[in-house]
């Protein structure tokens, strides 16, 4: 469960002024409901690190070093709130308060679009402390950290395929969360993008009449993303490989598939009269991997 939401009219003042929009408001809450127990509220919120500076050392009382990180945030200067918080772990190691700040400090350094920052601070404080009552926020942070990461599909996926586990890991982690129901969305988008950039290479090799490299990139989506919006073109575009080929079997079968599954698709009309302008119709072969792959409907 996640922790009690603060009741007071303040919290709702320090939202607005923050700004929470990029992640859900229930990471926040849950971050500054564990703080509020102990200190004053800007043990809640955040911290960030726009660059390897630290702060200049002046030895000071660990709520002076909040007050001044609260400063920043409300400044956004995400970069100073960052320091201020490193400052905490620097001068008060043995803390409470240093605890909290390494994950504050996260916080900040993904507000400040320091995404391999966050990931590193966030790993930190799931190494030192894997039983706080806070974990499920770390995991969370680390996923959205990664998910910003993710580049078009024309560039290299590895950073895509790093945000889909670190987002399944929270779903199966933390699932009665808020973080898990953002992370569950965020998996269906980040899937999606990696059968596009199958899609997108299978075109490549299409369109160059690599037939046999176009068929293998297709397949992967309707073996592994056969929940995603690029089935349907997956299989139109199977249908136009195999014909090519000259597999007709396989390529009445994956027009069979589409229109079974996708009759109204435009991907659909294709397959069929790319058939019927041939003498042939869709028909699907019972020992073909795609009949096999869809043996029930989606």
């Amino acid at each position: 469960m996640l922790p009690t939401p603060f009741r007071t009219t303040s919290v709702a003042r320090l939202l607005r002024v923050v700004g929470l929009s990029r992640l859900p408001v229930v990471a926040f809450l849950a971050l500054a409901a564990a703080s509020l127990a102990g200190c004053s509220l800007w043990d809640s919120i955040t911290g960030s690190d726009d660059d390897k500076k630290d702060a200049e050392y002046v030895e000071r009382p660990v709520e002076q070093i909040y007050d001044d990180a609260w400063k920043r945030i409300k400044d956004r200067d995400w970069t100073e709130a960052a320091k201020q918080f490193d400052e905490v772990e620097r001068q008060h190691p043995y803390s409470i308060w240093a605890r909290r700040a390494m994950l504050m400090s996260a916080y900040c350094y993904y507000m400040g679009n320091k995404y391999t920052d966050a990931i590193s601070a966030a790993d930190q404080y799931i190494q030192l402390h894997p039983g706080s009552h806070e974990i499920a926020y770390a995991f969370y942070l680390k996923a959205m950290s990664l998910y910003e990461q993710i580049v078009d599909v024309g560039r290299d996926q590895s950073n895509t395929e790093q945000a889909l586990t670190a987002l399944q890991d929270v779903v199966q982690r933390f699932p009665n969360t808020e973080y898990a129901r953002d992370a569950s969305l965020k998996v269906d988008l980040t899937l999606d993008h990696l059968a596009g950039k199958e899609m997108s290479v299978g075109r490549y090799y299409l369109i160059r009449g690599d037939y046999i490299g176009a068929i293998n990139r297709f397949r992967v989506v309707v073996e592994r993303y056969q929940k995603t919006t690029q089935i349907a073109e997956a299989l139109e575009r199977l249908t136009e490989a195999y014909y090519a080929l000259g597999v007709y079997n396989e390529a009445k079968t994956a027009a069979a598939v589409l229109g079974a599954n996708y009759p109204g698709s435009p991907w659909y009309k294709d397959s069929y009269d790319l058939l019927v302008s041939h003498n042939m119709k869709p028909e699907a072969a019972k020992g073909s991997w795609i009949s096999r792959a869809f043996s029930s409907p989606l």
